[in-house]
C-alpha cells in the first residue's frame, strides 16, 4: 500500500491505496454494493448459474437468483488526491473461501453484508475476520421481502460485540453504500492500532 504523498520518481504524488473487502453470504448483495458505489465500471465475475450448482449452492430465500460471483468483484472510489479506495467483493459460497486469505492480504477492513432472510450465511465471514483480527462492520442489506429488524436485534442474533458497528442500509443505493464505507473507515481509525490515512 503506497503512502499518501509519496513520489513515484517522476515528481508525481501517488495516492494511498486503501483495500476494503465486501464480504457476506451468497446472495447478500456484494456485487450490487460494489456496483452502486464504484466510480468505474466495476469488474465482476458474475456467471449464470447452471445445473452444476444444484445441490451445491443453497438457494433457500434467494430462489430467484440466477447468477453468481465465481472469483471477485472490483471497484474504485477516489476519496481525494491522497486516498483511493479499492473495493474487493468476495465470493460467498463455501467452495470459493480458499481465495479469501489472498483477498484479505493488506486489507484495511471489511464490510460484512447481512441478509436477515438468511442471517446464518454471513456467520463464516464474521468468523473469518474475527480470527484474523481484521476490523469489520456489519451492514444489514435491506431486501423488499425481509423483516424490519433493528441494528440491535441483528447484533444480538449475530453475537457480535458492542465495538462492531451494525448499520442498516441498502446496497442498491449509492449514498447508503457510501455511508457504510464511511462507518468502516471511522471504525478502523478509532482502533488503538489504527493505520491513519494521512
Amino acid at each position: 500500500m503506497a503512502s499518501a504523498g509519496s513520489d513515484d520518481g517522476t515528481g508525481t504524488d501517488i495516492p494511498m491505496a486503501v483495500k476494503i473487502l465486501i464480504a457476506g453470504g451468497f446472495g447478500a448483495g456484494k456485487t450490487t454494493m460494489v456496483g452502486s458505489v464504484s466510480e468505474i465500471t466495476p469488474l465482476n465475475t458474475e456467471e449464470v448459474m447452471t445445473e452444476a450448482s444444484m445441490g451445491v449452492d443453497d438457494l433457500d430465500g434467494v430462489e430467484n437468483k440466477s447468477t453468481t460471483t465465481v472469483a471477485l468483484d472490483f471497484g474504485r472510489i477516489t476519496v481525494n488526491e491522497q486516498v483511493v479506495l479499492y473495493l474487493f467483493g468476495t465470493p460467498g459460497q463455501g467452495r470459493f473461501w480458499f481465495m479469501w486469505d489472498e483477498l484479505a492480504e493488506g486489507a484495511l477492513g471489511s464490510v460484512v453484508l447481512a441478509d436477515t432472510r438468511r442471517l446464518e450465511t454471513c456467520f463464516p465471514s464474521v468468523d473469518f475476520f474475527e480470527r484474523r483480527k481484521i476490523p469489520f462492520v456489519v451492514a444489514v442489506n435491506r431486501f423488499d421481502d425481509d423483516g424490519e429488524y433493528t441494528a440491535e436485534e441483528v447484533r444480538e442474533a449475530m453475537d457480535v460485540g458492542e465495538e462492531v458497528p451494525v448499520i442498516i442500509g441498502d446496497a442498491r443505493d449509492r449514498e447508503s453504500s457510501k455511508r457504510i464505507l464511511t462507518a468502516l473507515v471511522e471504525h478502523v481509525m478509532r482502533r488503538p492500532s489504527a493505520v491513519m490515512l494521512r
